[in-house]
């Protein structure tokens, strides 16, 4: 008998601690990339750095998805209780709101992809200092 591999749990504060160190991420990187601070020089940069936003938001739309399934199941099962309204009202707008997250998710990296490869045939003219 083969023997069964406990898988961890991740609970929420996990979970939100993930979130919060991706949104602190690109508050790093939007300040990072002020002008001022003199990080970006090069197109090769703004190419390398395209590239890995839309590796981002190429990524997005899973977790979006999954928690939006995730709504559903909890939806079937009926122990959701709301504030004010019907539970499953809600559950249907947060999901509605997650599936156009994933249309926008994709057009974000569509319209990334598309500015990354603009990028790539550019250079630094030295002689231009």
């Amino acid at each position: 008998m083969t023997p069964r591999t406990e898988r961890p749990t991740m609970t929420n504060a996990h979970l939100q601690d993930l979130a919060n160190q991706a949104a602190d991420a690109i508050r790093s990187l939007n300040h990072a990339t002020q002008n001022a601070k003199g990080e970006l020089n090069y197109p090769s940069d703004a190419y390398t750095l395209v590239a890995s936003l839309a590796q981002l938001t190429q990524r997005l739309p899973q977790s979006f998805e999954q928690i939006s399934r995730f709504l559903g199941a909890l939806a079937k099962t009926g122990a959701v209780t709301a504030d004010h309204g019907a539970p499953d009202d809600h559950l249907a707008e947060a999901r509605s709101g997650l599936a156009s997250a994933v249309l926008i998710a994709q057009t974000l990296t569509d319209r990334l992809d598309r500015a990354h490869s603009a990028l790539g045939p550019l250079g630094y003219d030295i002689g231009s200092e």
